[in-house]
């Protein structure tokens, strides 16, 4: 017998429950889709395709949506000669200027032997050579540029939409989908890139837990056995995923979790306990992931918020933070960051779901603001602040929560 065995018992096709499985039909998406559909409708008409603009959180089916729907767009515009359809696809995730996007979109339609260097080259060559690309490619081309606002200078997002418009192109019909998780970046795009770039905008709410149990419902038969799921394991999955953000992707990770947590256990079935012992693993190793990547001001920006929602102060703006924040950071010898920098640090962390962020509007006189409130177990998190407490001191609403023996001797 070999050190590995297969083990068959729980998992059909553990595959199934990643990301990056296409289901045949998308499931909690039915609305969305159908404007989505609308907007790509142009391209089967043989017209001049929108350009479109795309945004909502993470998991929430923005790619998967859009996958699915160009792959039917491509099988279907195959029927009619007079359709040449190019679709090209690009995360732009670690490319942050307009000429790392346009050498990457040169080389997506060269072949490998004949790519050009990212780098080197005068940025209108590189545009020469795109719009020559699209133009030897010719037909309909649609461009994804998926998690857009990684982009930080917005000229090739000016350029591509008009290249037709401006005389680049002359044979290429070009429509571009812009996809993004950040909500704000629309806002801060130049009113003519605005113009051209969002002529069709589309927004992907968060998922429902309705939505969500049809998602997980339609991935666990394909990778569980039958009967191996109990009762109540996809709800409880379902609403403890509606409870964080309405992400799809958070969901299936908890669902996948408590496969392993059965496997591992060499049970039978799939539990509700085991649901909640792999929501919490998941949960202690995101706090831990996301807390160990930020600076020492990410750090003491969450300490300083924690202490205050332990007083029952939060939700609270990012004002009423800055006092507790700057004398903790006076504490460890380090100048405070100014407010604005202050106030990207709590961005961060509520992009990382360590925290909640609420938007308030107070009409015309008082404005928007966001309000701040710790979203995970508080012990977790203290747990992974261990450093910048013991830095810092022991905040008297948090004493009795962190381990009396180890630490607080230094203190008293």
């Amino acid at each position: 017998m070999g050190m590995f065995e297969r083990d068959t018992e729980i998992y059909r096709n553990r595959d199934a429950l990643r990301e990056d499985y296409q289901p045949d039909e998308l499931v909690g998406r039915d609305e969305e889709l159908e404007r989505y559909k609308t907007a790509l409708q142009p391209v089967i008409n043989g017209e001049q395709p929108n350009n479109i603009f795309l945004y909502g959180k993470t998991g929430v089916g923005k790619t998967a949506g859009t996958r699915f729907l160009l792959d039917h767009l491509i099988e279907d515009a195959a029927q009619y000669e007079d359709i040449d359809l190019t679709v090209k696809m690009l995360n732009c995730d670690g490319l942050s200027s307009s000429y790392q996007i346009a050498t990457r979109l040169v080389n997506k339609f060269r072949a490998d032997s004949n790519q050009i260097s990212t780098t080197g080259y005068p940025r209108a060559t590189v545009y020469d050579m795109l719009w020559s690309e699209l133009d030897d490619c010719g037909g309909t081309v649609i461009i994804v540029l998926d998690e857009v606002d990684h982009i930080e200078d917005d000229s090739i997002l000016y350029q591509l939409p008009r290249a037709r418009a401006n005389g680049n192109l002359s044979e290429a019909k070009i429509g571009i989908i812009g996809i993004s998780n950040d909500f704000s970046f629309r806002d801060n795009l130049s009113p003519k890139v605005k113009s051209s770039l969002c002529e069709e905008e589309l927004q992907f709410p968060a998922y429902d837990a309705n939505e969500l149990i049809k998602i997980l419902s339609q991935r666990a038969q394909v990778a569980f056995h039958e009967d191996v799921v109990d009762d109540g394991v996809i709800e409880l999955c379902a609403a403890y995923g509606a409870k964080d953000a309405g992400d799809a992707r958070q969901s299936l990770d908890l669902l996948m979790k408590t496969g392993d947590l059965a496997r591992d256990y060499d049970t039978d079935t799939v539990t509700d306990d085991l649901v909640r012992d792999a929501r919490e693993e998941l949960e202690r190793g995101r706090i831990r992931e996301g807390i160990s990547g930020l600076t020492q001001h990410g750090h003491l920006v969450l300490y300083a918020l924690l202490t205050l929602e332990q007083q029952g102060e939060t939700p609270v703006r990012s004002r009423d933070i800055r006092p507790r924040y700057t004398s903790f950071a006076e504490q460890v010898g380090v100048d405070p960051l100014v407010p604005r920098r202050m106030r990207d640090h709590l961005g961060e962390l509520s992009m990382l779901g360590i925290i909640s962020a609420v938007e308030r509007n107070e009409g015309r006189r008082g404005g928007t603001y966001r309000e701040y409130s710790t979203d995970m177990d508080v012990g977790m998190i203290l747990k992974a602040l261990e450093e910048t407490v013991e830095q810092v001191g022991i905040h008297e609403s948090v004493s009795e929560m962190v381990d009396q023996e180890t630490t607080l001797s230094e203190y008293t």
